[in-house]
């Protein structure tokens, strides 16, 4: 794919920006009402712009899929597919479709974002988000792509030298805990257990915050502390003897990952087709 030179980028923009700004005041003018709040360092919408973008924006929406639909017809979808996902979700299951995707339609861009907070996929204009099954609202068309998993609570060898395991959930005030931060909230995430019908969620004390799993990973090697971490990215640690596992036995499967969409939005052709391997490839890691 040709990538322009970002000062072409940026003085085609620059040229456009005085013809935009005429087309806005004019509408402007015609509507009675302003749309955009100008200063001499930024501009920002109004109101009334916020509530006129969020009335057109889906016929954009609508504009952008019927255009993909005869880039289709030529046999070559093309286009860009922007989705929000999680890290280990991406790394698991979305980077393989993704690459077969693009193997197989080189016209197609993918851009991916990891971020743990819960994203407004419409607002921030993505094509589609990631996430366990219980956080995908309830008015998004949400489809299965990963199968249920679960979570460890890891340590190394040389951190239980210097502690005891924990029995239990309750244990875990007395230990160093790695943890996340949750960007949407800021807050941290507390770790989720279940036994016997007993549910609880512990916030882990410890000194050390991070936001991505690889790092939380790298610091339960290290022997910094305890992490709460999905078992497949932990489990070739654990049989290495690298790290040992705990609480076994409070750590349920939760829900898979799944791929969700606003049900109002057509999808776009390339993202048909990214949903199909998806869906293919779940079918056959099941078998």
């Amino acid at each position: 794919m040709h990538l322009r030179h970002p000062l072409a980028v940026h003085r085609q923009l620059r040229e456009l920006q005085p013809a935009l700004s005429r087309t806005i005041r004019k509408l402007e003018s015609r509507l009675g009402v302003q749309l955009l709040t100008r200063s001499t360092r930024s501009v920002s919408p109004t109101d009334a712009g916020e509530r006129l973008l969020g009335t057109i924006a889906p016929h954009f929406d609508g504009i952008e899929a019927g255009l993909a639909d005869l880039e289709e017809l030529s046999g070559k979808p093309a286009g860009n597919l922007r989705i929000t996902s999680v890290e280990h979700a991406s790394a698991t299951i979305l980077a393989p479709a993704v690459g077969q995707l693009m193997l197989d339609y080189p016209q197609v861009s993918v851009e991916i974002n990891d971020n743990y907070g819960l994203v407004d996929i419409v607002e921030q204009r993505y094509d589609a988000g990631i996430r366990l099954g219980e956080q995908v609202a309830k008015d998004m068309i949400g489809v299965r792509i990963g199968p249920d998993f679960r979570q460890a609570v890891v340590g190394s060898a040389a951190y239980f030298a210097r502690r005891p395991p924990p029995k239990t959930p309750h244990d875990l005030p007395a230990h160093v805990g790695i943890n996340l931060r949750l960007p949407t909230s800021g807050g941290l995430w507390s770790w989720p257990f279940a036994k016997n019908g007993h549910e609880l969620k512990v916030r882990a004390e410890g000194q050390l915050i991070c936001n991505t799993v690889p790092l939380m990973l790298d610091f339960a090697l290290a022997g910094v502390g305890l992490a709460h971490l999905p078992e497949d990215i932990v489990e070739q640690h654990i049989e290495a003897g690298r790290l040992v596992r705990v609480l076994e036995d409070w750590c349920p499967m939760v829900s898979g990952y799944h791929l969700y969409y606003p049900n109002r939005r057509q999808p776009k052709p390339a993202f048909r087709l990214l949903l199909e391997i998806l869906r293919s490839n779940l079918t056959s890691a099941a078998r």
